[in-house]
């Protein structure tokens, strides 16, 4: 059956040339006019796990809450203090340049000079509210003694080490932003991030005042214009590919072919991705890039065939024409098997890596017409000398001498002996794997190099400020409207902080509970016994009336309160640690009517994130190897097929999370899909291998033959096509993002590593299957496997 399809598409593409390659071009051309228009494309609430319980919470109380998408902005003097007429006057610019910038929320805008930030005094009549700046101040009034008042106001307020750091030389100005503004227009992030340097820094920063500027919005705005460095080292790496395809090939024409037909497929997936209505989001950039890995893999392949039947004497028209009706079978179950693994992706409930998935799976699809089709039919069109065709067979065989060696591990005893050894580096890199991190192992934006501007302004930051920039907010759901008047819940918190107070990981605690204790000591004239929860419905409920007009503590019928743990920073470690410390408590602490839900703040995100990733990692692997062997089964109706592809694989993932590990690079949404890369790029290696060893086996060879002939005919395109592929990615690691420098060392690492496998422990399996399971009826010679 297989047999008739692929001749039958053999004899139409290549009875139909400039058909073919005539629509090939003109669906490209239509297709490049879609690609030029495709943008960065990033999105906060792209980054949220569909249906997760974290996020369920954070939606439901948005708009009551600290808002998760914060921007935080300081000014700080090179010099001195900031309690200058100057460095409030500077402060005053950079909030009003801030409340006025599009997409931010201007109720949710603080800073010393918002009428938000107040001091609570203590007056015969209780609590009297007054701003920590009068609304009468202007910039002209702030002689030095208005400076001190403010200074001694802010200090009375508690806000040294919240918007005022602890050296006093810098002042924070906070703001939350939407992502979507009045008329419905998305947040342009990209946009937004150029708004900020041009608005804020550059306007404001100079010689004798620092602007700091961290935040979701920033972090995502420095990573998509560190994306354009993304394209600079693509392009060298394509440079790299080039260059040793003509030194492989010695031909230009066959150096173009398979960069053109890569980058043809490229342009259709960009051109489907507009089409869609898709952005390339800027932690996805790369997955085209990886996609074209996968093209340039089959390619060389390609070549290799041609090659190999040009040096056999064969014309370029059959060469082609063959290369097409050996490679189309193991090239598309490889193909359709990467396109499987990134489809796998849709399993993680995150729009972003769905958008990603998509992404990739577009890009696979098209390799299979752009590589296996027009390759091939482009290649029949030119013609070679016999002189090339010699050249060509004395540099196969001079390639292939020290195949010879390797060739060696079809003996029976070698055989043995890398199996053995196979499956004890299987276990051990099981072993050290284990206690492998999902999620980000390092403080700041882990997708930044630690010398960024971002994350010198992060630490920087946390440095100087009480707060963490990483809080994760519990909420306290009571389902009666009676709350503002029941002590049980404000006590039940308390006794919540104090248990959370201590962990590790938790900085400081900022709360309803803890806004009560505040309210209560000010009622009674500042007595330091009256810093309780007040256990009188009538107190208790006036001061939730109060402490409601502060933004972020509960909503209007208390019905829900909250709790917020500022965080030392968002490592996956501390992340899991204090959620487990809050997990552990809700389960031996109750209140009737009372529902601790968890997560809330840009820590609840992040955390949630990490859930999915680790939850659905498993599944989408087994599916992954589950479609890998049934194609393998389809294909070849031998289960030791699937055991010498499949065993391989699993090794080298095993020993990508081991070198993950040792890297300290963690198990994240953009370190996942190199993953299922490299499962790909591995079952290239296996499927050509293994379709080249079943040949030899239809046409009555032995089995340790026919492993020496496969490896002999496709190794040297293999080895090839690895250290080429490894040597372009391993560029990225002087690259100034991090993500894709250690998306660089990780995909090197990888496509060495499946390499070996496949020289390897495939067809050593290969033999030993064979001699603990003999073949009962020989393997029909079939156009599957012929040339």
């Amino acid at each position: 059956m297989l047999n008739r399809i692929v001749i039958k598409l053999e004899n139409w593409f290549f009875g139909h040339r400039a058909i073919t390659l005539i629509g090939i071009v003109l669906f490209t051309a239509v297709m490049a006019v879609f690609a030029v228009q495709l943008r960065m494309d990033a999105g906060f609430d792209k980054q949220m796990p569909v249906g997760n319980e974290y996020i369920r919470t954070f939606q439901k109380y948005r708009s009551d809450l600290f808002g998760a998408n914060r921007l935080t902005i300081v000014v700080k003097a090179r010099h001195g203090s900031i309690w200058t007429p100057q460095g409030l006057t500077r402060l005053y610019d950079v909030t009003q340049a801030v409340t006025f910038l599009p997409h931010v929320d201007r109720q949710g805008v603080q800073s010393l000079w918002t009428p938000n930030t107040y001091v609570n005094e203590i007056t015969e009549d209780g609590f009297s509210a007054k701003p920590v700046i009068d609304g009468t101040i202007t910039t002209s009034q702030l002689t030095p003694a208005v400076v001190d008042k403010i200074r001694q106001a802010t200090a009375l307020g508690g806000y040294v080490g919240t918007l005022v750091s602890r050296d006093q030389s810098s002042a924070m100005i906070t703001a939350d932003l939407n992502e979507h503004d009045a008329s419905g227009k998305p947040l342009d992030y990209v946009q937004f991030n150029h708004l900020l340097e041009k608005k804020i820094r550059d306007k404001y920063q100079d010689g004798n005042y620092q602007i700091q500027i961290i935040g979701f919005a920033k972090q995502i705005g420095d990573i998509a214009d560190g994306a354009v460095g993304v394209l600079r080292f693509c392009a060298l790496s394509i440079l790299l590919t080039a260059l040793a395809v003509y030194w492989y090939s010695h031909s230009i024409r066959f150096t173009v072919l398979p960069i053109v037909c890569s980058l043809t497929s490229l342009v259709w997936q960009f051109g489907t991705l507009k089409l869609m209505g898709f952005g390339l989001d800027p932690l996805g950039v790369l997955v085209p890039f990886l996609v074209f890995a996968i093209g340039v893999s089959h390619g060389i392949q390609q070549i290799n065939f041609i090659v190999r039947e040009l040096s056999h004497g064969q014309s370029s028209l059959e060469a082609s024409r063959r290369s097409f009706r050996g490679l189309l079978i193991p090239g598309t179950l490889a193909l359709v098997t990467a396109f499987v693994s990134f489809v796998t992706l849709l399993l993680i409930p995150i729009p972003m890596v769905r958008e990603l998935a998509v992404t990739a799976s577009v890009g696979v699809a098209y390799k299979i017409v752009t590589n296996l089709v027009m390759l091939p039919v482009a290649a029949s069109c030119f013609t070679f000398s016999k002189a090339y065709a010699d050249r060509a067979q004395i540099k196969r065989e001079r390639r292939s001498r020290f195949l010879r060696t390797l060739s060696g591990v079809a003996r029976p005893k070698i055989a043995y002996f890398v199996v053995g050894l196979t499956v004890v580096i299987f276990g051990v890199a099981v072993w050290q794997s284990r206690d492998r991190i999902v999620g980000t192992l390092q403080p700041g934006a882990p997708e930044l190099r630690a010398d960024s501007r971002f994350n010198q302004d992060a630490v920087s930051i946390a440095k100087n400020y009480d707060i963490g920039l990483d809080w994760l907010t519990v909420v306290f759901e009571v389902p009666h409207s009676t709350a503002c008047d029941d002590p049980k819940v404000g006590l039940f918190e308390d006794d919540f902080v104090a248990a959370m107070a201590n962990k590790p990981g938790v900085a400081s605690i900022e709360s309803y509970p803890g806004m009560l204790r505040t309210y209560n000591e000010g009622y009674n004239e500042g007595n330091p016994k009256m810093n309780v929860v007040p256990t009188d419905p009538v107190n208790y409920g006036a001061l939730s009336a109060e402490i409601g007009q502060v933004r972020g503590f509960m909503n209007k019928d208390c019905s829900m309160t909250a709790v917020h743990l500022f965080l030392t920073d968002h490592k996956a470690t501390t992340l899991s640690n204090i959620l487990n410390d809050v997990k552990q408590y809700r389960a031996t602490h109750h209140l009737a009517g009372l529902r601790i839900r968890l997560a809330a703040g840009n820590a609840g995100i992040m955390a949630a994130i990490n859930e999915e990733v680790a939850h659905s990692e498993l599944p989408m692997m087994l599916y992954v190897y589950a479609a890998i062997l049934i194609l393998v089964f389809l294909a070849y109706r031998d289960p030791r097929a699937m055991v010498a592809c499949c065993a391989p694989l699993t090794v080298a993932t095993f020993i990508g999370y081991w070198f993950m590990k040792e890297l300290q690079i963690g198990l994240t949404v953009a370190t996942l899909p190199v993953m299922v890369l490299a499962v790909g790029i591995g079952v290239d290696y296996a499927f050509y291998i293994y379709n080249r060893l079943q040949f030899h086996i239809a046409h009555g060879q032995s089995i340790v033959k026919a492993v020496e002939h496969a490896i002999l005919e496709v190794g040297v395109a293999t080895i090839f096509t690895a250290i080429t592929l490894a040597i372009g990615v391993a560029t990225w690691s002087f690259s100034a993002l991090k993500f894709q420098s250690d998306m660089g060392k990780l995909l090197a690492f990888m496509f060495i590593v499946n390499l070996i496998m496949a020289m390897t422990a495939l067809p050593a399996l290969a033999v030993v299957l064979e001699r603990w399971f003999p073949r009962r009826k020989p393997v029909q010679a079939s156009g599957l496997f012929n040339h």
